[in-house]
């Protein structure tokens, strides 16, 4: 990972103003990218795979993808560098500490592609107001998240959470590729393992809305049933439904 030109880390880094990846923040343009074009995260990226392929599919735009496990994000990062993609980054860190390496308004978007739900505890999950709170800090006012899942139970919260805090709805399906002639931006690319839960006849989720910055959050209290099957990389198991 170190010898990647692409690939920043900071896993457990002192995040202090010394630091030089944490100087990148608001100067991700002029010290990497070199152009003044937007810049969008994806969290919790993995292999890369969906960064690498949004990169190629929208080069005016530019792509980070952000995960803790640098040994999944190798592989994304390789690609890039072997067909010589000048809009995709890595920044290897964890996502709480995510407003550490941006500056305000420095990002315009933020994907969020098959995260783990974390049905244990809002505060991990990646679509609480705890981290609206924090990417508010770093994305436009009215920047959009997407939210692309398997997962009943993040899909759920997560409309709530929109719909409580008057965020504006861009796109909402519970059934991603059961829709016709709408979301193909959404469509257009699918991981190696979205494409296995397809297979195993899940259907996906795909939310997305604006991020309008906001003073005051509400977060859910309402009931979820929770997900009833094992997903990968998730260890926990409903005990009903089976």
């Amino acid at each position: 990972m170190e010898t990647f030109h692409n690939v920043f880390q900071c896993a457990a880094c002192e995040l202090n103003a010394d630091n030089a990846v944490v100087q990148m923040a608001g100067r991700w343009h002029e010290r990497y990218f070199h152009n003044d074009n937007p810049i969008v995260l994806e969290l919790g990226c993995g292999r890369g795979e969906y960064t690498v392929g949004l990169a190629k599919r929208y080069p005016e735009k530019n792509f980070i993808g952000v995960d803790i496990k640098g040994a999944r994000m190798w592989a994304g990062a390789k690609q890039a560098e072997q067909e010589g993609l000048t809009n995709v980054a890595f920044l290897r860190t964890n996502i709480e500490n995510i407003i550490s390496f941006f500056s305000a308004d420095e990002i315009g978007e933020i994907w969020l592609t098959f995260c783990d739900p974390q049905m244990k505890k809002a505060t991990k999950r990646l679509t609480s107001t705890y981290f609206m709170a924090r990417y508010q800090q770093i994305v436009r006012d009215g920047g959009v998240i997407h939210l692309k899942t398997d997962s009943p139970f993040l899909y759920t919260y997560t409309r709530e959470m929109v719909r409580i805090n008057g965020y504006k709805v861009l796109a909402d399906t519970a059934d991603l590729y059961g829709t016709d002639g709408q979301y193909d931006d959404a469509k257009a690319l699918r991981t190696h393992y979205e494409q296995q839960w397809l297979d195993r006849g899940m259907s996906i989720k795909y939310l997305s809305w604006e991020l309008a910055h906001k003073e005051g959050f509400e977060e859910p209290e309402i009931e979820i049933e929770k997900d009833n099957y094992r997903s990968y990389g998730r260890n926990y198991v409903s005990t009903t439904n089976h």
